[in-house]
């Protein structure tokens, strides 16, 4: 009898573990299925990552690595003008002086002081992601130029407060390319234009990463899938696309496909 409920005893202590067990992993189960986002887990594909990628993949594209603060000598080199025009490219955006420009991963303030110094009676709205960033560009002692703590989904500005919003080389490097368009749409004033410029894909000449490189058809495809239109794009620009969109009015995000 002792040898029996000894036996039983065990048998008890193996059910409660095991339904313990079961109790652990059907809750974390059900735990993961709430908390997923099945909107954005849809968007968005995972893979290993290659050179200089962060193997997140949207509409077919590998998203690139962020550029750290560690790289801002690099944004600031000397030889930059001369192999980007970014003169030029301010000036193909006719600004007018009361004007409101985001400038969407501003970085060191490389562009956006040049645009500061189009809308002498407007501002530019410098977002960036990284505080470090953020330092760098105050250094650049603008007054009409105001820093802007954004997060890799939202640019964090106000509604319906933006008459231009510009992206220099930073599209292709969004962690959340979806989320960050649509929250931009509600920021944009009505009429307001979104200007994308990215290094040709298309011209093996202009020696940038491929993964920071794009084409224009891959612009414009991700563009439309967030409801913004092709207006044009703009010529001039020696290793750049320069494209500029409208969002739709009223905003309607379009499903993937």
């Amino acid at each position: 009898m002792i040898t029996i409920g000894f036996n039983l005893g065990q048998m008890a202590l193996r059910i409660i573990a095991l339904a313990l067990i079961a109790w652990v992993i059907l809750g974390t189960v059900g735990l993961n299925v709430t908390i997923a986002d099945p909107s954005t887990s849809s968007l968005y594909q995972q893979r290993p990552a290659s050179f200089d990628g962060t193997g997140k993949i949207y509409m077919g594209r590998e998203i690139a690595q962020v550029m750290g603060y560690q790289g801002a000598d690099w944004l600031n080199r000397p030889s930059r003008a001369a192999q980007e025009h970014p003169d030029q490219l301010v000036r193909l955006l006719k600004l007018r002086p009361e004007d409101t420009v985001a400038d969407i991963g501003a970085g060191t303030g490389y562009i956006s002081a040049r645009l500061a110094s189009q809308v002498p009676a407007g501002q530019v709205l410098a977002v960036d992601i990284q505080p470090e960033m953020l330092r760098l560009l105050q250094d650049q002692g603008v007054n009409n130029l105001i820093p802007i703590q954004g997060s890799e989904q939202s640019p964090n500005l106000p509604q319906a407060s933006v008459d231009l919003a510009l992206m220099v080389d930073v599209y292709h490097e969004l962690a959340f390319p979806r989320e960050m368009l649509n929250a931009l749409a509600s920021s944009l004033k009505p009429g307001g234009h979104l200007v994308i410029a990215e290094y040709k894909a298309e011209n093996p000449r202009v020696l940038i990463k491929p993964h920071h490189k794009m084409s224009q058809a891959q612009i414009k495809a991700e563009l439309a899938a967030s409801g913004y239109q092709w207006i044009q794009t703009l010529r001039g620009l020696p290793q750049q696309h320069l494209l500029v969109f409208q969002r739709q009015d009223p905003f309607i995000a379009v499903a993937s496909p």
